[in-house]
Order: structure tokens, then C-alpha cells, then sequence
């Protein structure tokens, strides 16, 4: 029992760490993170981070590793039963995926610093393609899902329809994050639900619901 209570102190103790890295890069940038301000927002010693991350880069690269696994767990597996419609599932997955302020704001910038790191770290593209991969599965699960009960109608494959939401949400959520004035997050969304809901067959109001 000792043994375990102490597992579940060090495993906090690091998620700890972790989450302040996260908000630091978020924040500030990847370039201006420091181990001694991580250590001082997570109410921790120099020395204690470093008994859990032997190098900064070792830390940053964990803190993405971190959020991603973090949002999708959170996100991508909650159960599709849970929604009365395919439209409302893929309604919760596009609001879901879009860079409203707090969490999710913080997660897309997080996100941003995986992209840009995984060009230039080939080790780190497996973790973006699995990001994709799962995101774009998301999609495919309520598309596919209205594709076979006949609440969409589409002469595409659900995958191909999944790889258009997908493009949709990052190109418009790009917009929405670097505050580009003629497309906020509001904005992004109808025009998401737009081209969705005529590639699908639907009313886009079916996508955007109350919002």
C-alpha cells in the first residue's frame, strides 16, 4: 500500500510539472520556457524537475506528449451512444475541435508547437500522425454513423467526408486562433457547419444547434 501511495504522489507530482509546462508554452512560446519558471509555477524545486526530466527539451517534448493525450482522452473517447443523432455528435465533435478561449485555445497553441516541432524532429511525426489519426476517426464515427441511418446523404465515403471536417476545422480554427478579423470562432463554426451540412445533405443549422 505504501508503495502505491507513493506511485500516486510521484505520478501527480510530475502531471503537476507537466500541466505547468503546458501553461508556460502556451503563454509565452516554447523558446522562452525555462525549467526554473516551470519549477516556480508548479510549486516545485529546480532539483525536482529535473528528477523527472533529465533536459528541458525532455520536459517540453513530455508537456505536448501530455496535452494531446490529456484532450483526447477527454474528447475523442467519449462514447457516440451518448448523442440522440448523428447531428448532434458531429455538432459536439466541431465544437469540440475549435479554439474557443480557455482550455481548448490553450490546447490548439500547444498543438501548434507539436506541428511545427515535428518538421523539424522527424521522431516526433509518429505522435502528429496519431493525433490526426484519432481526430479524423472522431469525425468518421458520426459521419459514417448518419451515412447508414440516412440522415446524410453524400455519394463520398464517410473517411473522405472526415478528411473535409477536418481540413475544415483546422483551416478556419487556424484563422480563429491568430485573430484574424473576419473569421473569430463563431465565425469558423457556421462556416464549418456550412460546407459540412452541404456535403452531407443536411441543414447546417442541424450542425450548429443553440452553439
Amino acid at each position: 500500500m505504501a508503495g502505491t501511495r507513493e506511485a500516486s504522489v510521484s505520478e501527480s507530482t510530475r502531471e503537476r510539472i507537466l500541466e505547468a509546462a503546458c501553461d508556460l508554452i502556451a503563454s509565452d512560446g516554447i523558446d522562452d520556457v525555462r525549467i526554473a519558471r516551470v519549477a516556480t509555477r508548479a510549486r516545485a524545486s529546480t532539483a525536482l524537475v529535473h528528477h523527472y526530466f533529465s533536459t528541458r527539451e525532455e520536459l517540453l517534448e513530455q508537456a505536448l506528449i501530455h496535452s494531446y493525450e490529456t484532450a483526447g482522452q477527454e474528447r475523442f473517447a467519449e462514447e457516440r451512444e451518448a448523442d440522440p443523432s448523428a447531428s448532434h455528435g458531429l455538432r459536439r465533435a466541431i465544437d469540440a475541435s475549435l479554439p474557443y478561449p480557455g482550455a481548448q485555445e490553450r490546447d490548439w497553441t500547444l498543438w501548434v508547437e507539436l506541428w511545427l516541432r515535428a518538421v523539424r524532429h522527424p521522431e516526433l511525426r509518429p505522435l502528429a500522425a496519431d493525433l490526426y489519426g484519432r481526430y479524423r476517426e472522431w469525425f468518421e464515427t458520426f459521419i459514417d454513423a448518419g451515412l447508414r441511418s440516412g440522415e446524410f446523404t453524400s455519394d463520398r465515403p464517410a473517411s473522405e467526408l472526415a478528411d473535409l471536417a477536418v481540413a475544415l476545422v483546422d483551416g478556419l480554427g487556424i484563422r480563429a486562433l491568430v485573430r484574424d478579423p473576419t473569421v473569430d470562432v463563431g465565425r469558423a463554426r457556421e462556416l464549418v457547419a456550412a460546407e459540412l451540412g452541404r456535403a452531407l445533405g443536411v441543414d447546417p443549422a442541424a450542425l450548429l444547434g443553440a452553439g
